[in-house]
């Protein structure tokens, strides 16, 4: 798939453009993938019965065919999606740059716009320690549009020194949205590290998605040189937490070791209970553009139709 560089072109516009470009890019190179032959149209149709608008009729359809079919009404969708995006301060690393927060906003929009070629439903959730912003999931393109923005602000107005709640999170939004829906969560998970009582608490909302027969696809969004394989100057630096302001002064060959040994650990945790709890976690490198993004969303998708 054909790169595309958006970084810092914040606005409406170039959201909803990047998100345009980048998917028609990866459908058109779905026939070299395993997908080919992939259906990411979902162009449904019914019967025409005697009744019905005619407006809604598929006239080119009608032209191949020789029947009326009419086009599915934007109420009967075949699926509703919720996204929920971690806005918390760490998601803002690497500071200055292509941060985490951006790469969720702009795969957020890409997957909003695949939903609506769709004529799937989508909503959008946003949270810190609380939920900030939690919409219904529709289909229209005035909802669309009205997703775009809020993104669009979140890109706008960056905070420091705000703090995750995700299990919190989870558990309000697996109550407040429809029954049965596909929950995509981006988070880069990092909240839960040190406290087992938080990891604890994680995979008991995760356990409630499912428990209210939500399907959950989870991506751990990472910058995955410095933040996974910690991938530093051999020399002292000085660590800042993005979410408290601590300050730690440290040699980086005196601490990769244990900081590895730790993250791995963690990491090799979550993906254990996601995989117990059936639910897809994805690591989503910042630097890696969006097809695993957008693969991920397309496999579960056939699953869900299987």
């Amino acid at each position: 798939m054909q790169e595309i560089n958006y970084q810092h072109q914040g606005s409406f516009g170039n959201l909803e453009l990047l998100a345009k470009q980048v998917v028609e890019g990866f459908i058109t190179g779905l026939h070299k993938s395993p997908f080919h032959g992939f259906s990411v149209e979902f162009a449904e149709h019914r019967l025409y019965n005697t009744g019905d608008s005619v407006k809604n009729i598929d006239w080119k359809l009608f032209a191949k065919t020789d029947k009326l079919f009419s086009k599915r009404y934007e109420e009967e969708t075949n699926l509703r999606c919720q996204f929920l995006i971690d806005t918390s301060s760490s998601m803002y690393f690497p500071k200055d740059d292509y941060n985490k927060l951006t790469f969720a906003v702009q795969s957020t929009a890409c997957l909003v716009h695949l939903l609506k070629k769709q004529r799937d439903a989508f909503g959008l959730s946003l949270f810190t320690d609380k939920l900030n912003l939690n919409t219904s999931a529709k289909s229209t393109g005035t909802h669309q549009k009205f997703i775009f923005a809020q993104l669009d602000q979140v890109l706008k107005s960056p905070k420091l020194n705000l703090q995750t709640d995700l299990p919190s999170a989870l558990h309000q939004v697996s109550e407040l949205i429809h029954k049965r829906s596909l929950v995509i969560v981006f988070s880069d998970m990092l909240q839960t590290v040190h406290d087992e009582n938080r990891i604890a608490a994680l995979f008991a909302s995760l356990q409630h998605l499912k428990f209210n027969k939500h399907e959950v696809v989870l991506f751990n969004v990472t910058d995955k040189q410095k933040e996974v394989d910690f991938n530093f100057e051999n020399r002292p630096y000085e660590f800042v937490d993005m979410e408290t302001g601590a300050v730690l002064k440290a040699h980086t060959s005196r601490v990769k070791d244990a900081y590895l040994q730790q993250i791995n650990s963690y990491r090799e945790q979550l993906a254990l209970k996601c995989a117990q709890y059936k639910i897809d976690m994805i690591d989503a490198d910042i630097n890696a553009g969006f097809e695993t993004v957008l693969q991920a969303y397309l496999i579960k998708r056939q699953k869900m139709n299987a």
